[in-house]
């Protein structure tokens, strides 16, 4: 691709896991070719936000975009220990930060990209996370990447990035990171599950459930459990 004609993206990103009493929250960041319309993606479901999709359709979903060679995306999660320590919010926007470097690394640095996150995601400049770059290098400082928040232009790339209120409602690739990250996350709570089997956590993913709480309470917490969320309720 020549430099007059350079690629151009639309990157969308969520979070899935902000609310649970336990385990951690994942970001998504998902890259998809400007011209590339979601009817033109072999899944053959309808594209909405995940929450409100079926296990089933979520899985089509993922698998479609795995086999999509013109779709790239990348994952990240932060602990429930980080998240007691910073706050789930910091947390989040952490993941957010760390998902849109990988997926930065996978691009061309000539592309042109529109990053779009789910309203209450911010990439977080002013953090010691190094970005991994194509050649596996580490840049020095975060602002080699961004040069601003909320709404800026990249020094290494031609590089937009907005947060939306309600994205994953209105621009697809936002839906596509909200569908990937909860696969992810509920893949990492069934691993969960088999190490902590009293629990329940292949059911309810860590959220506050009659049954989760009960079972906190009989049998104290787990390393997964958010203490700074637990501290009202046992």
């Amino acid at each position: 691709m020549s430099g007059r004609n350079p690629i151009s993206y639309i990157i969308g990103i969520d979070e899935v896991g902000r609310g649970p009493l336990a385990g951690p929250v994942v970001v998504c960041a998902v890259a998809v070719p400007r011209r590339l319309r979601p009817s033109l993606i072999e899944a053959r479901t309808p594209l909405r936000d995940s929450k409100k999709l079926s296990a089933s359709q979520r899985n089509t979903w993922v698998t479609a975009i795995k086999a999509d060679g013109r779709i790239r995306h990348a994952v990240a999660a932060v602990t429930p220990r980080v998240i007691d320590r910073i706050n789930v919010t910091q947390a989040a926007n952490r993941a957010a930060t760390r998902a849109l470097e990988k997926l930065l690394a996978a691009l061309p640095a000539s592309a042109r990209i529109d990053v779009f996150l789910d309203g209450g995601l911010f990439v977080n400049q002013t953090n010691n996370l190094q970005p991994i770059t194509n050649n596996g290098k580490r840049q020095t400082r975060m602002q080699k990447f961004f040069a601003y928040t909320d709404l800026g232009t990249s020094t290494q790339f031609n590089l937009k990035i907005k947060t939306v209120v309600k994205g994953d409602e209105t621009i697809p690739a936002i839906s596509l990171a909200s569908i990937v990250a909860k696969e992810h996350r509920d893949a990492l709570m069934k691993r969960a599950h088999k190490k902590y089997p009293l629990y329940g956590f292949d059911r309810h993913a860590g959220y506050g459930t009659k049954k989760h709480i009960a079972a906190i309470k009989k049998n104290g917490r787990t390393p997964l459990h958010r203490n700074s969320f637990l501290k009202k309720i046992v």
